[in-house]
């Protein structure tokens, strides 16, 4: 088990996201407000605190949101998991794994400062199963 210690959205792709504490899981749709939202098979993406630690310890000054995830986590290896695995986020919410990882078409400030980024390998996707409130704190977990 897990936790989600970020929410984030922006108003716009290609822009790093902000962490809001809290905000709407919709079904056929996303995270609510996000420019990433809509009705496909990469509603939610997903990147553990762990990776984003890799790239603090090589000096980045970057945080949740930064690499444009929507949730932030704790606690679980995300890129571990099988497409097909389904987690239940906060009290109501469930996903299921789409996409492990993605190809950058363009490499952002990110890549240029590291040479790296970590969401094209490490970050996940999902869509919504069921929706609901999620916030800062609420637990995510893998379930049968």
């Amino acid at each position: 088990m897990g936790k989600i210690v970020a929410v984030c959205i922006s108003e716009r792709k290609g822009m790093r996201k902000k962490n809001i504490g809290e905000g709407i899981l919709k079904v056929n749709f996303g995270l609510e407000g996000d420019a990433h939202g809509g009705n496909w098979h990469r509603m939610v993406s997903l990147l553990a605190m762990e990776s984003i630690k890799t790239m603090q310890d090589k000096g980045l000054d970057v945080g949740p949101g930064d690499f444009a995830e929507n949730l932030t986590t704790e606690g679980l290896e995300l890129c571990t998991l099988p497409i097909g695995t389904k987690l239940r986020i906060g009290a109501t919410s469930i996903g299921e794994v789409t996409q492990i990882g993605k190809e950058c078409h363009s490499k952002c400030a990110i890549f240029y400062q590291a040479g790296d980024c970590v969401m094209p390998k490490e970050g996940i996707f999902i869509r919504l199963l069921e929706g609901g409130v999620v916030r800062v704190g609420d637990t995510i977990e893998v379930i049968e």
